[in-house]
């Protein structure tokens, strides 16, 4: 019996990676993707597959918020947490909220199929690095874990430039400071700008 699997994913280069890794695995069968929570639930609506790879940073909703709901509406659907952020809370928030697993984007071809046997097995699943990082004693400060070019962007959001003029100020293109951006919101658990900056300022970060 083959698996059938839906991955939910803002980045098209995700998707077409994930895909081109799965598409001779034996057993797999490809449904589809969504880029959104909302294209996402509408197509559950109409066919549920067995196992969904969810990203944690969608544009209208979080993968956490997400996967809560849907596992309360679709109970037999396994939830992979797809995400690039090792940090313990954003692992242990996703597998609160009902996630059987959790993959990092660096995940190899093998342990991508391993989550996906287990979950559609009812086991849960988490990949070496994402395991390293739930070992990992908490944060002494409590801060989230930034790099340098992070806190460059999110020292010129705060003083009101726009992704344009930063891509400018630090020779980058727009798309990286989009992500950049995205990347922050996440981190700090944020949905807009105004909070993240506000949050950023009380941790002295800024």
């Amino acid at each position: 019996m083959r698996t059938k699997i839906f991955i939910v994913d803002d980045h098209y280069m995700v998707i077409e990676g994930i895909h081109a890794l799965l598409q001779k695995a034996p057993g797999i069968e490809w449904m589809g993707h969504a880029t959104n929570a909302a294209s996402c639930l509408a197509f559950l609506q109409q066919q549920q597959p067995d196992v969904m790879l969810l990203d944690i940073n969608l544009p209208d909703m979080s993968g956490i918020e997400l996967c809560a709901l849907v596992k309360k509406k679709y109970p037999g659907i396994a939830v992979l947490g797809l995400s690039t952020f090792n940090q313990q809370s954003f692992i242990d928030k996703m597998m609160q909220s009902g996630a059987a697993g959790y993959l990092l984007k660096n995940a190899t071809q093998q342990e991508l199929e391993e989550g996906i046997t287990a979950v559609a097995s009812g086991k849960q699943y988490l990949s070496h690095d994402a395991a390293l990082a739930l070992r990992k004693p908490l944060s002494a400060t409590g801060l989230p874990v930034i790099t340098r070019r992070e806190k460059e962007v999110l020292g010129l959001i705060a003083d009101g430039l726009t992704n344009m003029e930063i891509a400018k100020k630090l020779f980058i293109s727009v798309a990286t400071v989009d992500t950049h951006r995205k990347n922050l919101l996440a981190k700090f658990e944020c949905k807009n700008i105004a909070p993240l900056i506000k949050l950023a300022m009380q941790m002295q970060l800024i």
